[in-house]
């Protein structure tokens, strides 16, 4: 589980890829080096403009995009009180950001707010990323110790918000950063600019689920459990006097409870339809980068501090302790054909009670319904999606899993992208 909770934090944390920018630009170890948001926005804006004529400022300015994006979204949380659950069964409210003495109140449509900015951060980030070309020449080193958002919304970059730090933190299951977290520095190439790009995909993909429908009743109803001091309408009566955290949610009683609540009230009617299309539109994105950034990691012939490392670069990884052979790169590929049949309908996703019919994943993106996450579970919700052909076996997915060994495929797979 440790190892598990490792790759989802950087996962989520990601880094800031960086290039060799030309003289029309600034140094980008300035982007990722800052120790103030203004410093760092200051580089960005400058990258932004040398990058139509620069593909390595494009490559910086793309990764400071994405970079900023979770810093909007870590900022909103904290203006508003946020507390993380500490809970993989939440994976993008597994930031740990500080406590606000303060929090400014928070409504749903506040809410949804801080979810566009985010999201529309991460699409700025990869069309920049994607404007880079897939020859350009890219290499720098970048400690991620010395790489890091603004948690606290101070205008400050500090040592305890380092990409490190919360990445230690969130190994360990929640608490505050570590200001000792060990160094980790990596020389990121062109390949990781194709893995970040994916990860902007994957996390749009999110934001645009979310926001495709009207969750009003489960903000209303739950999300105290994560905003326990944002005035939300049951904060007085559910949320316990001393509106602590009281260690993770599964040790908090009354977190336990919401969450149930929670999983109860996602029963979503559909207001933007256009956005759940959008979010599979997202996920074949991120299949096609994953591929190209297979292709060019298996072109590379140095090994120098990979951050995903191919078959011909060995050694474990510095970051998972895992090395990458030839079969588990098989088995990646085999599973991005997997679920990109899935989501082009052109192979049906099981049901457990359902033997003879499959889910057209298309449709359940394409023709958006109400999406109710109990129902769903057990099976009246997905009803209208139901259809006759190829499902996928239980046994095609195993046969994937085994070729990743003892750290399973979901290990692999937060780490492959």
């Amino acid at each position: 589980m440790k190892r598990f909770s490792s790759l989802l934090a950087f996962a989520l944390i990601l880094l800031l890829p960086v290039a060799s920018a030309g003289a029309a630009a600034p140094e980008p170890a300035a982007l990722f080096e800052a120790k103030t948001v203004a410093d760092r926005d200051s580089t960005l804006t400058a990258l932004e403009a040398a990058a139509p004529g620069d593909p390595a400022a494009a490559y910086a300015a793309g990764a400071g995009e994405f970079f900023t994006a979770l810093e909007i979204l870590a900022g909103g949380l904290h203006r508003h009180g946020f507390e993380s659950p500490q809970s993989f069964m939440l994976p993008l409210m597994r930031l740990p950001v500080p406590e606000n003495p303060d929090p400014q109140p928070l409504t749903y449509d506040g809410f949804r707010a801080i979810l566009v900015a985010f999201r529309d951060r991460l699409e700025k980030s990869a069309a920049t990323l994607g404007s880079v070309p897939a020859d350009a020449d890219i290499g720098v080193e970048v400690d991620l110790t010395r790489l890091g958002i603004d948690l606290n919304e101070d205008g400050q970059i500090a040592p305890d918000e380092s990409a490190a730090a919360i990445m230690a933190s969130l190994s360990r299951g929640g608490g505050a950063p570590d200001a000792a977290a060990p160094a980790l520095t990596f020389r990121f190439d062109r390949a990781d600019g194709y893995w970040l790009q994916g990860y902007a995909e994957f996390l749009m993909a999110q934001a645009d689920f979310w926001l495709a429908h009207d969750f009003s009743n489960a903000f209303d109803g739950s999300f105290h459990m994560l905003f326990p001091r944002a005035k939300l309408p049951l904060q007085d009566t559910l949320v316990p006097p001393d509106g602590g955290m009281n260690g993770g949610m599964l040790s908090a009683e009354w977190r336990i409870a919401d969450f149930i609540s929670l999983v109860h009230l996602v029963n979503w009617p559909v207001v933007e339809p256009e956005r759940r299309q959008a979010a599979r539109r997202h996920l074949m994105e991120m299949i096609r980068l994953s591929r190209e950034n297979w292709k060019a990691i298996r072109a590379e012939t140095d090994n120098d501090r990979e951050w995903l490392p191919g078959p011909q670069q060995k050694g474990a990884s510095s970051l998972t302790g895992l090395e990458v052979g030839e079969e588990q790169v098989q088995a990646w590929l085999a599973a991005l054909d997997m679920a990109e049949d899935l989501l082009d309908g052109h192979t049906l996703l099981p049901h457990f009670r359902i033997a003879d019919k499959g889910i057209n994943m298309k449709r359940f993106f394409e023709e958006p319904k109400p999406f109710d996450l109990v129902l769903s579970i057990t099976g009246p919700a997905i009803a209208p999606y139901l259809e006759s052909g190829k499902i996928l076996t239980g046994e095609e997915f195993d046969q994937i899993q085994r070729e990743f060994g003892g750290a399973g495929f979901l290990t692999f797979a937060l780490w492959f992208n």
